[in-house]
């Protein structure tokens, strides 16, 4: 096999081959959040199936397709779904779209999710700045830099301090405030599925000061750092996961993510005309 570096290069070749538009920002659409994607003017849409070493997406509510076009103003690349480790792939290829990403030019990543809200006085269609994670599968060796690191991707150790960027973070909240939409700023925890978490294991998540849970997000942060990039992390709340709240399914996620679709689709393009 090629080492990564090739295969990003070979990658985003392909992706050229469709648009010779150069993206400033890539956005990951989570579960129930892709509608966005359908607002791109002079888009163009390439099948995750049609770019080399891509990963195929296999969860509902993840149509698997890259849309690269002009939103708001911005050239953006749009991920309408994502990869999880719970799908069966290696953290390095949950992450390799973002390599492409940075390769194809894209300096900010604004990555989103439906997560599991901790906190009893949050609203299911809420939505959270992501402040800061706590990623409990590399604390136990899965972590998307294992392995050799390559100096043109990005520095072997690098520092997480600053993971989301708070100047793209106050912005976020003036333009909520601005459309009136709840805007929550809270740490999100990544588990990696797929079965939703028992009360034991929320009620500990709340006792380590967790405000939202889910399966993805926080590979492809590190890795977005890792290239460079600028992150701003979005978390639609999609149930409450309080310990004794009802138990949560996937047909909840994707109902959630159709209700907050109009404050959401509105707080992104305002975002992206200021960022562009």
């Amino acid at each position: 096999m090629t080492d990564l570096y090739d295969r990003i290069n070979v990658a985003a070749a392909a992706v050229r081959q469709h648009t010779d538009l150069k993206p400033d920002v890539a956005l990951i659409l989570g579960s129930g959040l892709g509608a966005l994607a359908d607002d791109i003017a002079a888009a163009a849409t390439v099948a995750y199936a049609d770019i080399p070493h891509f990963p195929r997406s296999t969860v509902e509510g993840h149509r698997g397709e890259l849309v690269i076009g002009n939103l708001s103003g911005c050239n953006v690349a749009v991920m309408r779904g994502r990869f999880h480790y719970y799908e069966g792939y290696e953290l390095d290829q949950t992450t390799f779209p973002v390599r492409v990403l940075r390769e194809l030019g894209a300096h900010t990543l604004i990555v989103t999710n439906a997560a599991g809200g901790l906190r009893a006085d949050w609203q299911v269609g809420d939505l959270m700045r992501i402040a800061d994670h706590i990623n409990f599968p590399g604390m136990t060796g899965q972590h998307p830099l294992r392995g050799p690191n390559d100096p043109r991707l990005g520095l072997r150790f690098p520092a997480l301090t600053d993971a989301y960027d708070a100047g793209l973070g106050r912005l976020l909240h003036s333009l909520a405030t601005a459309e009136g939409i709840t805007l929550h700023d809270g740490v999100y925890a990544m588990l990696t599925g797929p079965s939703f978490e028992t009360p034991a294991e929320l009620r500990l998540l709340q006792l380590l000061g967790i405000d939202a849970v889910g399966m993805s997000t926080v590979p492809e942060v590190i890795v977005a750092r890792h290239g460079g990039m600028r992150v701003l992390g979005i978390s639609m709340i999609s149930n409450i996961a309080t310990p004794d709240a009802p138990p949560a399914n996937h047909e909840e996620v994707l109902a959630a993510g159709e209700a907050v679709k109009p404050k959401f689709t509105a707080l992104l393009k305002r975002l992206l005309a200021e960022l562009c």
